[in-house]
């Protein structure tokens, strides 16, 4: 197989793992490769398997049994049925993942509108454009790189080395958030219009509207969230 390079999260990497377990003969039920299997097997990093597999399990191809392994669904339910059960089984971690964005993400977004430049700001312009064409493509791991490259952008444009580096971990590490963002239905129209909201105060050099707006932005993200996983008890 060949390798896939400089992936992080990609259509590439869950079509590759797609296509493995269909050529390589999995079945309904059956145990699959371990992450540390796929990363050799595809040559990518660990983070990007991860970010895939999570992927697939939200939209009901695999279910990861924490302590045993990533397993093949035993029948493909609807896509918001796997979410809300995806949803369940990962809440503690998506919720804490919210409770560090609010304390992170605003303050980030206060410091950005007094330090971004404009090379910091036409760089977060077009990867809010990547999101709406991907958005128009209805690709969602594309969405979900987007939404992460926004962030990180934005902690970048604040020039604080250390703020940068969290937020460039989450995005590598804990990316539950963003997937379980993305998959609420019409919370992916509304994140355009948040984020471009966000960077038009960042433009404007208000740092308090720039963190107001990314306070709004994620709490309405988890309140909707929350919402969903109601749905799943």
């Amino acid at each position: 197989m060949e390798p896939i390079k400089k992936v992080r999260l990609s259509e590439q990497v869950i079509e590759a793992i797609k296509n493995m377990i269909e050529k390589d003969g999995f079945e309904q039920g059956d145990k699959f490769y371990s992450e540390n299997q796929l990363t050799t097997k595809l040559q990518v990093s660990r983070s990007s398997v991860r970010e895939a597999v999570r992927i697939l399990e939200a939209n009901g191809y695999v279910t990861v049994k924490h302590g045993k392994g990533i397993y093949l669904c035993d029948t493909k339910v609807k896509e918001f049925e796997a979410f809300t059960n995806w949803l369940k089984e990962n809440e503690p971690t998506i919720l804490e993942h919210f409770e560090m964005r609010l304390i992170l993400d605003p303050k980030a977004a206060g410091y950005a509108a007094e330090k971004a430049d404009e090379e910091d700001i036409s760089k977060m312009e077009a990867v809010i454009q990547d999101f709406i064409l991907h958005a128009e493509d209805g690709n969602t791991a594309g969405l979900i790189k987007a939404d992460e490259e926004f962030h990180e952008l934005l902690a970048r444009s604040t020039k604080n080395r250390t703020l940068h580096f969290l937020m460039k971990t989450m995005t590598k590490s804990l990316p539950e958030g963003w997937i379980s963002s993305l998959h609420v239905p019409g919370r992916i129209q509304k994140t355009i219009g948040e984020h471009q909201r966000i960077l038009e105060a960042i433009k404007q050099h208000n740092s308090a509207a720039a963190e107001m707006e990314m306070t709004e932005h994620l709490s309405k993200a988890l309140r909707e969230i929350r919402q969903s996983m109601k749905a799943a008890t």
